[in-house]
């Protein structure tokens, strides 16, 4: 079988990056013959060529079309979808927010793909795909690369915050000072911090506990660390063997976050380390995101696509005109929605995000013992006239 496998960029080290080059080797290795196509091509595009899977930045050096389009990022997509006439697609959705997830609607794709349910709700319940029409085929692990490490220490002395959203803000400082205080080591890795890892299964085997989300988080428990899911300013649970196959559904994402990052939420989640229950939660996880299974998978909705394009497709130029006039149409609102709003809404999110960090730090603040100290001694009576008094003298004072 020949497989065009799209998507938006094939640079950085990111989620739908690395699923489309870790399907891509599975499918080169059991004889099929693939080509990755993006228009931004860099490191991960690198690495396939390394693993001799053919690589475009043009689909125009593509000599013969494809038996099939594996559909990742819809602007791309769309642009195999109408290179190659009369080819079938599949299309993957890695994201409930991100623009580039929307799934395009065409009489050629004949699947959509979800994560998870998150991403299965999107397609479904935003944009109308026919649920026989939808499969949910969970993340996967190359577990090969990522083996287990040696047994977790009974208290943990190193976490990691792995992944590329990490930034170097208050949140970042509240999980530092959360780990300070209970005397662990904590490092980063990851794009937001400026120090991103080709080697994420040589690098986590050294840590006890991982701070992640998504396919990071997977990788982290593959390994047998112990994981705090956390996606920037916002915290979700440890994960336990209990929570493991509710919160796999979820792909450990944007719905399992439900707390704002304080010191004392990550301190609450680090003393519910349990280095026996890691174990069990690593090996029972281990047992469910083989790499090659997943790719099995694939494979059949693959072949159900293939048979149901020999048995049913005949050509519908109207149908496929109307399917791009409406796509284009979309592409066109969303232009004109996020030209002159797109920087209102950077500065919304600027604001909201400078809020909930001021309203961390006000919380951090309402905790120490410094304000129960000052809470304390307004109660005494009289201390707030004191208090009041040195306030005016000390202000008389500057002003001299």
């Amino acid at each position: 079988m020949k497989i065009l496998i799209t998507n938006n960029t094939l640079d950085e080290r990111a989620g739908s990056e690395l699923y489309a080059r870790d399907v891509a080797i599975s499918l080169l290795k059991r004889g099929h013959t693939v080509i990755a196509y993006s228009p931004r091509l860099g490191k991960v595009a690198e690495e396939l060529r390394a693993a001799t899977v053919a690589v475009v930045d043009d689909l125009d050096r593509i000599s013969t079309p494809p038996d099939l389009i594996h559909g990742q990022h819809h602007l791309e997509t769309m642009t195999a979808l109408n290179k190659f006439p009369g080819v079938p697609a599949v299309y993957f959705c890695h994201g409930w927010l991100p623009w580039e997830e929307m799934p395009p609607l065409h009489p050629r794709i004949l699947r959509y793909i979800a994560v998870d349910d998150t991403c299965r709700d999107r397609l479904i319940l935003e944009h109308a795909i026919p649920e026989n029409k939808v499969h949910v085929i969970l993340n996967f692990v190359d577990l090969t690369k990522f083996l287990p490490r040696s047994p977790l220490p009974k208290k943990p002395k190193n976490a990691l915050l792995f992944g590329n959203y990490t930034q170097d803000n208050l949140f970042y400082k509240n999980i530092q000072d959360a780990c300070t205080q209970l005397n662990i080591n904590l490092d980063t890795a990851g794009t937001g911090m400026r120090n991103s890892t080709a080697a994420p299964h040589e690098l986590l085997k050294n840590y006890d506990i991982v701070f992640a989300k998504a396919k990071c988080a997977l990788e982290a428990m593959a390994v047998g660390t112990a994981v705090i899911l956390h996606n920037n300013d916002r915290l979700g649970p440890l994960v336990t063997l209990k929570k493991l196959d509710a919160l796999r559904r979820l792909n450990f994402g944007i719905r399992t976050f439900n707390e704002l990052v304080s010191a004392e939420a990550v301190i609450t989640r680090l003393a519910q380390y349990d280095a026996e229950d890691a174990a069990k939660t690593s090996s029972r996880l281990r047992s469910l995101v083989d790499c090659e299974s997943t790719v099995d998978e694939i494979l059949n909705v693959y072949s159900e696509i293939l048979i149901e394009h020999q048995q049913e497709y005949s050509f519908n130029p109207n149908a496929e005109g109307q399917a791009n006039a409406k796509y284009i149409r979309g592409l066109s609102e969303s232009k004109n929605m996020t030209l002159a709003p797109r920087w209102l809404n950077a500065q919304a999110t600027a604001l909201q995000t400078e809020n909930n960090a001021l309203r961390a730090e006000n919380n951090a603040w309402k905790n120490s013992v410094l304000f129960r100290l000052k809470e304390k001694i307004l109660k005494i009576p009289g201390s707030r006239k004191i208090v009041s008094s040195l306030v005016r003298f000390f202000s008389d004072r500057n002003k001299k």
